[in-house]
């Protein structure tokens, strides 16, 4: 791999580039990720910075995308004073009053959070790049971390039924991953999920949730477009999307992102 310097104010750390290889998000398209040296050892303030440039944490890796001929990868995040639910949402939240919500230090993991886990990822990603799970994948992914990092545990009695690992930033949480009981669908956990999240986030005077890329071009992503406002970073600025779009407007705003060089594309879908 060769050794890659992105224009940052975080230059003093090394950088390296992946290859080629195939796209998590997108048939037929290849992806290459820069990432931060993983024996670096980052504190709250770089990853947050880090954040703030379209980076993300998986386990001690921190990466971003960067792919030829492709920008698609947004990073999003949730202006949490802001927000206001939409239909959907407003039921979700009614849905799920009857659980109640805990904070637990991923470096507290149980067996329990595993199974669940370990559930979640045999019935509902079977086809996915973590099939099969296994307790090693588990604790590298969601428990080993560069920072403080949390549970945010939905229970119904004594049951756990979905957790939610979350990064503490300066400036908001950062959603990591969701994982939830396969049996409780009608509950629809992953949007009640990020909903506990934002308001977790608001309680305790942080301003934004980071959820993540989002790909226009991929549909299983583009539920994340139904957090209004939402903001994206598009060539290194943060911009704002004030209203849901419609599948067209969905599309429109990925085909002006497949170049690797800004299309001066000036929609006023996004302000």
């Amino acid at each position: 791999m060769n050794s890659y310097h992105p224009k940052s104010l975080l230059n003093d750390l090394q950088y390296y580039i992946t290859p080629p290889h195939d796209c998590s998000y997108l048939e037929n398209k290849s992806a290459r990720m820069v990432f931060l040296d993983p024996v670096h050892r980052i504190d709250v303030v770089t990853l947050s910075e880090l954040s703030r440039m379209g980076f993300r944490r998986s386990g001690d890796f921190v990466y971003r995308p960067e792919c030829h001929l492709c920008r698609q990868c947004l990073s999003s995040r949730v202006p949490v004073h802001e927000f206001q639910m939409n239909s959907v949402q407003k039921k979700s939240w009614k849905r799920n009053q009857d659980l109640t919500v805990k904070i637990t230090s991923t470096r507290n993991a149980t067996d329990q959070h595993y199974a669940l886990y370990e559930r979640y990822i045999n019935e509902r990603h079977a086809d996915g790049d973590m099939f099969p799970p296994s307790q090693d994948q588990f604790e590298k992914f969601l428990v080993h971390s560069c920072t403080d990092s949390f549970f945010l545990e939905l229970w119904k009695d004594e049951q756990l039924i979905s957790v939610s690992t979350c990064d503490l930033l300066d400036d908001g949480l950062s959603a990591v991953y969701t994982f939830f009981d396969p049996d409780e669908s009608r509950r629809s956990l992953g949007v009640f999920a990020i909903l506990k999240q934002i308001e977790y986030a608001r309680s305790t005077g942080l301003n934004y949730v980071y959820l993540g890329y989002w790909v226009p071009h991929s549909e299983k992503m583009n539920y994340k477009s139904q957090y209004i406002p939402l903001e994206l970073l598009i060539d290194g600025q943060w911009r704002r999307l004030n209203h849901s779009l419609s599948k067209i407007e969905i599309n429109q705003l990925g085909d002006s992102l497949m170049t690797t060089l800004p299309s001066g594309w000036n929609n006023p879908i996004i302000k």
